[in-house]
């Protein structure tokens, strides 16, 4: 995606990407190692997931990459002119387990590169183990290390992992622009990692809430280590409307750029970025409806179909695939 400096002329329907990194950011090399090891862990979760799966876990890999996306849609300042934005990787993996969950963020962060032009395509198995992988992982492991007894104490290590995985995501950002000769690491690391030490109170905060209330209406999903969601199809409209209901508040979000933009405009390799090959629906517009609020609304209620239906589908599929013929 480029990025471009935010005016009064473009802030609507403009969502800077949190971690989301361009194309031109990272020389060819690092991209294809990242493409590597990105592919054999997403390998890894797939075989997991195919046999872990439970029926009912099914749909809620679709309302989670739905609320992910949409969640993802609204920026929130902090200090210093910044925005950030949820990642989700911890609130994916502790609610659905760590394969599962990294597949789901797979789906989202992979859709916002193909269809929104959000994060670049050379690059996209970087940005998907920066912000699906290594925070999913983050997550999980730190809160399932904790007593279930312990509902309280969960949900304040759930927020300290969530902090702690947007830490991570902007330390591989870091060390991946550092390697490809974009920044000195002793400039470029301090300033992500200050940067996304605020914006990760943000996501902590976000994923306590949710926890929080998930455990309120569906305790069982945070009580066992095998994820079994429970009730109708009841929850799964309502999972669905409360994602497109976040979306109807992206005008609202922070027109501000995010940590990842700002490190890059104030160390100068912001002109590195390179235009997408193709547009489908670029930075969450509608083509055709210009760059409007209700642009950006429509063009977020289509992708929060359009993931949920990729998470869900992938899970039937997995499901089928796992039977025995």
């Amino acid at each position: 995606m480029l990025l471009q400096p935010l005016t009064p002329e473009n802030t609507v329907g403009t969502l800077p990407p949190a971690l989301h990194i361009p194309d031109g950011f990272l020389s060819l090399p690092i991209a294809l190692v990242f493409w590597v090891v990105t592919a054999a862990l997403v390998a890894t979760a797939v075989r997991r997931t195919q046999h872990e799966l439970g029926e009912r876990q099914v749909p809620l890999m679709g309302i989670m990459a739905a609320f992910i996306f949409a969640g993802q849609m609204i920026n929130f300042p902090v200090a210093g002119g910044t925005s950030g934005h949820l990642l989700g990787g911890a609130l994916a993996a502790i609610v659905l387990g760590p394969w599962a969950g990294m597949l789901v963020m797979t789906a989202v962060i992979a859709l916002q590169a193909l269809l929104f032009q959000d994060g670049g395509l050379v690059v996209m198995g970087a940005n998907i183990f920066n912000m699906g992988l290594v925070t999913a992982l983050i997550g999980y492991g730190l809160y399932r290390g904790v007593s279930a007894r312990k509902p309280g104490l969960r949900l304040a290590v759930a927020g300290i992992a969530a902090w702690l995985s947007v830490m991570a995501g902007a330390f591989f950002t870091a060390l991946q622009l550092w390697l490809s000769g974009t920044s000195p690491l002793a400039i470029v690391m301090p300033a992500m990692l200050g940067v996304h030490a605020l914006i990760g109170i943000g996501e902590a905060l976000i994923t306590v809430a949710a926890l929080g209330f998930i455990a309120r209406v569906q305790p069982g999903l945070l009580q066992s280590e095998a994820v079994q969601a429970r009730g109708s199809a009841g929850w799964v409209v309502g999972g669905l409307a409360a994602a497109l209901i976040v979306v109807l508040m992206s005008p609202l979000a922070s027109a501000n750029p995010d940590g990842l933009e700002r490190v890059a405009e104030n160390l100068g390799f912001l002109g590195r970025s390179a235009n997408a090959p193709f547009a489908v629906l670029p930075d969450y517009t509608i083509p055709f409806l210009g760059n409007t609020a209700i642009s950006t609304v429509a063009a977020g209620a289509v992708g929060v179909l359009v993931v949920a239906g990729a998470a869900l589908g992938l899970g039937r599929f997995l499901r089928r695939s796992d039977k025995p013929l």
